[in-house]
């Protein structure tokens, strides 16, 4: 069926018949629906009073294999509760999906940081479903097989031209429920992957004019990689260590260290390199064995760069946003927290970036949003740097990968947003709040101890409460906490600490953990 040929009524009538996944006729309506995202962003999203309904998807559709490596993974479905701040907007209605039902204590937690709307108010425009299925298949999947919750949702759908759907990340699953809801969804066609791939990103970075590590893409298999291992090599006879990256890994657990041995650089370079690849590459998610690990790159293919050495190094990021193809816009910028034996896991973020080289990073990330907006794509989405301090005391920025979807630094950033009705200047590298004043933050959603394990969500709220460290709606500052479902059970949780200075962020960041340990320790 001809795209031009689907009249809204045919909409209504195709996805209720449910066309197959993957189909032609899905495309079709999918990129019909899309076409309301662009009115709705232009018309409905900058006004508070429209009605709208948002329904939320917080399904980490990833591969599942690595996914079940991080602890308490199935509570990252919690990192999107910050979007449940929109019901500060008083016509707007959420509906919000996970996989296990979410305490009514979080929910309250969240709904009392509102200002100038009561908690009654906004409860009744927000409904919580849950799949009841605690199983390792991604939220979207346990949706699409039950059909009955998909017509629930649906029946609470009363106006389709002022209601979209938002994701953690997009696949064809999530393309799929856009279709079977009929609403249009807030991202990109999946059908654009690969511009978010590790490999695509490198040719998106070549095209804007971008450094990037050496390295190569596109590769396969075993012997790819010690083929562009050993360029590497050629090139850099210095270099001790390289990185290996699944196309589509994240929060650095599909990336591979390789530690380059003593080798004659000659004719078999190659092979000799081949011959040790797994005596010399290490895996960063450390549940995840080499056998597993090359198989999941045969699967996904991904790169080979070169890892950057440097006495003063780190890892900005900047958070962009497509509208439409001519609405672009620098949400923010971070500098990244990152850990493990080679600083390859995501832990956190300091908000904004550093301002020696924030504007910078918004200017790179206008060049790849311009890029990327003339190939269709939209949403939310960063781009990650490494950066080193070179000896005139200037930062040299080298790019290293395009998350198309929400990530570690989203839901921060979302929260002091909606709390604080404010703004990232991109020229300056500051963040502004309605009432005229600069903000920080310390985020991590990677606070974990054993000491913590048995505390519930009430009792961190008790605990919060005694030792001030609320959010203060009045000072704009505090504590605001995430992955609250998680705490009980593996000891782990997320913090976004706001003050009017980065080191008054980072004491409120400090004085969480050192009460949490008290408060923990027995």
């Amino acid at each position: 069926m001809k795209l031009e040929t689907i009249t809204k009524q045919k909409i209504f009538d195709l996805y209720d018949t449910s066309p197959p996944q993957g189909t032609s006729e899905e495309h079709d309506l999918f990129e019909l629906l899309q076409q309301s995202m662009a009115v709705q962003y232009e018309k409905i999203f900058p006004d508070d009073l429209a009605p709208r309904t948002v329904v939320i998807v917080p399904s980490l559709t990833l591969d599942m294999e690595i996914l079940s490596k991080i602890k308490g993974s199935i509570h990252y479905e919690e990192r999107l509760l910050c979007l449940l701040m929109l019901l500060r907007l008083p016509r707007t209605r959420v509906i919000y999906i996970s996989s296990m039902p979410i305490s009514e204590v979080i929910i309250d937690y969240y709904l009392h940081l509102l200002q100038g709307i009561t908690g009654r108010h906004a409860r009744q425009r927000l409904t919580m479903f849950s799949c009841y299925d605690l199983s390792r298949k991604p939220l979207t999947e346990k949706i699409l097989e039950r059909p009955r919750l998909i017509e629930r949702i649906k029946r609470l759908i009363s106006d389709k031209d002022s209601t979209h759907l938002t994701c953690y990340n997009i696949t064809p699953l999530e393309k799929s429920l856009a279709v079977r809801l009929g609403i249009p969804l807030f991202g990109t066609d999946p059908a654009m992957f690969y511009e978010g791939s590790k490999s695509g990103a490198r040719k998106t970075f070549r095209a804007c004019g971008i450094d990037m590590p050496d390295g190569s893409e596109d590769l396969k298999t075993k012997e790819d990689i010690a083929s562009a291992l050993a360029e590497l090599k050629r090139k850099n006879p210095a270099i001790k260590k390289a990185v290996v990256k699944m196309n589509d890994g994240f929060s650095g657990d599909g990336n591979a260290v390789y530690r380059y041995p003593e080798l004659k650089i000659d004719a078999s370079l190659k092979k000799n390199i081949l011959k040790s690849l797994g005596e010399n590459i290490s895996t960063v998610a450390k549940d995840l064995n080499k056998d597993m690990f090359f198989d999941r790159f045969y699967e996904m293919e991904g790169i080979v760069e070169e890892f950057l050495e440097g006495e003063i190094k780190v890892s900005p990021s900047v958070q962009c946003v497509i509208g439409t193809s001519d609405k672009i816009e620098i949400a923010s910028t971070h500098d990244q927290l990152l850990g493990g034996d080679d600083a390859q896991v995501f832990l956190g973020a300091i908000f904004p970036a550093d301002r020696q080289y924030a504007s910078e990073l918004a200017d790179m990330g206008t060049k790849v949003s311009l890029y990327l907006s003339k190939k269709g794509v939209m949403g939310r989405f960063a781009v990650d740097f490494i950066s080193i301090k070179q000896d005139d005391d200037k930062w040299k920025h080298y790019a290293i990968e395009i998350n198309l979807r929400k990530g570690g630094t989203t839901h921060p950033f979302m929260m002091i947003q909606f709390l604080t009705n404010g703004k990232y200047n991109s020229e300056e590298g500051v963040y502004v709040t309605a009432s005229g004043n600069q903000r920080y933050y310390f985020a991590s959603d990677n606070v974990q101890s054993d000491k913590y394990i048995g505390t519930t969500p009430d009792d961190l709220i008790d605990i919060a409460m005694f030792h001030g460290l609320m959010y203060d709606g009045a000072a704009q500052e505090g504590v605001v906490f995430h992955l609250l479902g998680a705490l009980s059970e593996f000891g782990k949780l997320g913090l976004v600490c706001i003050g009017s200075s980065p080191g008054r962020a980072k004491k409120f960041y400090d004085k969480a953990i050192r009460v949490l340990d008290f408060e923990c320790s027995g």
